[in-house]
């Protein structure tokens, strides 16, 4: 478990932030540039020190001010990733990784060998770090941090600094070490993308405050969230399970919840887990089974709430066992169709975003199973009373 309840003052600037959610996995710290994110990794890290409050790790105070606590950052084993990679540029590739070896302490568990797979270092041991490209050198970065074997890995907006195909360069490794690792990671980033790829809790922040926390699919039916990422980024972030392939239309078969969605979906195999995002403007809400359409996707459940979006339209939360989607839909449909709490209701999905091109539930103490690249499947057309 990951605790943290510290207050910090920077200036004008005020961080009140508590939270505690459960290790190992990935918690992203997300929110608008200037909301405290890097504040607060900072104090996790010991690189800043709380006015007041607790830092634990698996029961250990990093920093407890009631106690006059404070554990220094290099006997805290803390793993740092920067945005900008901070390599020794003196140093060869294999030099920098073996800094991070000579600064380990405790049990060894990951080796420069095992680095070098999973992050594909192998052809570049010597070079110079000015010879690396920029996706190259965060990947060293993040290689020297996991050689000092650390107990938590932070990441400061790794990819920041990195345009598009850089960053896509790098994300699949990230995911890979979530996936392989069972070593907490705290994510920062201001990219809902990044954290619809690796996140498996979220912190929402907001003006040195959290807002609200907890996991990925919970946090994306949030509302604090929508003042982060826009009304059209709405929806509901849930993990499936690939059931094969449909013979017939050569998609895949992907079970969430009680239902089953067709995606389309690269080298997916069964038992594979993928994370899919159901947008909110993407969803057509009935009130009877649906016939005669186009649409291949539906969904079947109960309705659970119905609350106000915006002056036009309403937002309908949908229990399709176990699993909760939400469908954005006029204010008037919502009066004609009578949706309210209780009623049954099937979720027409016109189309399916798979943001997560890897997936895998954290266990702790074990390597995780490996999931399967995916894509974003075609959308389709449908017709329903209340689009």
């Amino acid at each position: 478990m990951l605790r943290v309840d510290v207050q910090k003052h920077r200036g004008a600037f005020l961080l009140d932030a508590h939270f505690e959610l459960p290790t190992p996995g990935v918690v992203a710290l997300f929110g608008r540039s200037g909301c405290g994110k890097s504040t607060l990794i900072h104090v996790i890290a010991g690189l800043l020190a709380a006015d007041n409050g607790v830092v634990m790790l698996d029961d250990v105070a990093l920093q407890d001010t009631a106690r006059q606590l404070y554990v220094p950052p290099e006997r805290r084993r803390i793993g740092y990733v920067f945005q900008d990679a901070r390599l020794f540029p003196h140093l060869s590739v294999a030099a920098n990784l073996e800094y991070g070896q000579k600064r380990a302490a405790g049990r060894r568990y990951v080796s420069m060998d095992t680095v070098a797979d999973l992050l594909a270092l192998g052809a570049l041991m010597a070079r110079r770090t000015h010879q690396l490209s920029g996706g190259e050198k965060q990947r060293v970065a993040i290689g020297r941090a996991l050689l000092s074997q650390p107990k938590l890995l932070l990441l400061d907006e790794p990819l920041a600094s990195l345009d598009a195909a850089r960053r896509d360069e790098v994300l699949p490794y990230l995911e890979l070490l979530r996936d392989q690792l069972s070593i907490p990671m705290v994510y920062v980033s201001h990219s809902f993308d990044e954290v619809l790829r690796l996140a498996t809790d979220v912190v929402l922040m907001e003006a040195g405050k959290v807002v609200a926390q907890g996991a990925l699919s919970d946090m994306s039916l949030n509302k604090a969230l929508r003042s982060i990422i826009g009304p059209e980024a709405v929806g509901a972030i849930v993990d499936g399970t690939v059931l094969g392939r449909d013979s017939e239309s050569g998609l895949t078969r992907l079970k969430v919840g009680h239902g089953e969605l067709k995606v389309q979906a690269v080298d997916a195999a069964a038992g594979t887990n993928l994370r899919v995002q159901l947008l909110a403007r993407d969803l057509i809400v009935a009130t009877q089974p649906p016939q005669h359409l186009s649409v291949r996707n539906i969904l079947s459940g109960i309705i659970t709430a119905v609350s106000n979006d915006d002056a036009g339209s309403d937002l309908i939360a949908i229990d399709i066992g176990g699993v909760h989607i939400m469908a954005r839909v006029t204010k008037a449909a919502t009066r004609e169709l009578s949706l309210k709490a209780g009623l049954p209701a099937w979720a027409l999905v016109k189309s399916v975003s798979l943001r997560g091109h890897s997936f895998a539930a954290p266990h702790a103490g074990t390597p995780h199973a490996s999931a399967a690249s995916v894509c974003t499947a075609p959308a389709t057309s449908g017709a329903s009373p209340n689009a």
